[in-house]
């Protein structure tokens, strides 16, 4: 929707940059707390899909705990004024530092993916006189039906504590004496929009709370983690995901055992519809078959496409001439260096501008400087 893009606002701002709708992020926030709300669900926002600092302490302001996976999102998460007793902090390459760092704050719980990483907590903490808190992240072996890059719930996938281990963790978690298990975690993959993938993962945990049952454990927490995807390819019709039947799915599918508290970790669902990425047409190239659009952004500023094959929409908010078809490509010397084929635009001259859609999560964290590119900056709606 071009009305939404304050074009004449943009001419005088260095191309490509991040442009954040805040009533949006404020909307998905207030839709997604309320919809928690009425389960007692608590939520912490996955720091990975974007950790710029307003986005951060806007998300923050919601009453939301912070997902981290570094010590560097622990203290992205501390410095945008999240209390350390909602942060988790997961990840299946914990250095010595980043322990130490969720020791010294001392987070709520740390998502721990094996017995060696158990060990290692065990002996920092026990070096502090501290006792860690744990929840163990394990490996449901449930299709999450997503890319596979960003699948993470099967055996083959590196994270996670298979379920043929499980029996041999739980037997050395009681020698620990620096560690208190308080839970169970899991994350079966990203952008996930089929709900039965969810439905499969209750059922799963039941079996498993059973297992724990018979071992007279009972953990105080249960974590689904994220996973929750958007509509890139209508990102105005369904610009605030479906929070309410995400839910639903869980409360109907799975009953918490008596003080047993409910956690997720959502991210692009939060943030994804928010962001969009503004770049300026360099040239339009006539190519023996096909018109290319080369624009001043390319996959050192948005890398989903030449990562994962990902679709953005794409729009050019400047023209109202009639639809052309072109490639649309970046500045990059590689031939990866592409947003789209056959993408159908309103007329391009070069000045023009093109916004990428749904860039809002994994764009500005995951920008980098090859070809020694400047980063992005990012410009908000209510401070334009």
């Amino acid at each position: 929707m071009k009305g939404q893009f304050p074009v004449e606002k943009f001419k005088n701002i260095e191309t490509p940059f991040y442009y954040y709708n805040t009533d949006l992020l404020r909307e998905t926030l207030t839709t997604l707390a309320a919809e928690a709300k009425k389960y007692d669900y608590h939520v912490h926002y996955a720091v990975k899909a974007n950790a710029n600092h307003r986005i951060l302490s806007i998300i923050r302001e919601y009453g939301l705990g912070a997902d981290c996976v570094s010590g560097g999102e622990i203290q992205a998460a501390l410095d945008a004024g999240f209390p350390s007793s909602g942060i988790v902090f997961a990840g299946v390459g914990k250095a010595d530092w980043e322990i130490n760092s969720g020791l010294d704050n001392n987070i709520f719980c740390f998502n721990v993916e094996s017995i060696p990483e158990l060990h290692v907590i065990n002996e920092l903490a026990a070096a502090k006189a501290k006792v860690a808190s744990v929840a163990l992240r394990i490996n449901p072996e449930v299709n999450a039906n997503t890319h596979h890059h960003i699948t993470t719930g099967l055996k083959e996938n590196k994270f996670g504590i298979n379920l043929d281990q499980l029996d041999g963790v739980l037997d050395v978690i009681p020698s620990l004496t620096s560690i208190r298990l308080i839970g169970i975690h899991f994350h079966i993959g990203s952008q996930i929009l089929d709900l039965d993938a969810f439905k499969s993962l209750c059922s799963r945990l039941r079996e498993i709370q059973d297992r724990l049952l018979n071992r007279q454990m009972i953990v105080e927490h249960i974590n689904f983690g994220g996973g929750l995807g958007i509509d890139y390819e209508h990102p105005d019709r369904n610009a605030i995901p479906d929070f309410k039947s995400y839910f639903e799915v869980f409360h109907k599918h799975f009953k918490p055992l008596t003080n047993q508290q409910v956690h997720f970790e959502p991210g692009r669902s939060v943030v994804g519809q928010s962001g969009s990425l503004i770049s300026r047409v360099l040239y339009v190239k006539e190519g023996s078959f096909k018109k290319f659009a080369v624009l001043d952004a390319g996959f050192t500023d948005l890398i989903r496409p030449a990562l994962y094959e990902a679709y953005h929409k794409m729009e050019n908010i400047t023209s109202e001439e009639p639809l052309e078809t072109y490639d649309v490509v970046g500045p990059i010397c590689e031939s990866s260096d592409c947003f789209g084929k056959a993408v159908d635009l309103n007329g391009a001259g070069r000045g023009d501008f093109i916004a990428l859609r749904s860039a809002g999560a994994y764009g500005e964290i995951m920008a980098m400087q090859y070809n020694c590119r400047k980063l992005p900056k990012a410009y908000f709606s209510d401070l334009l």
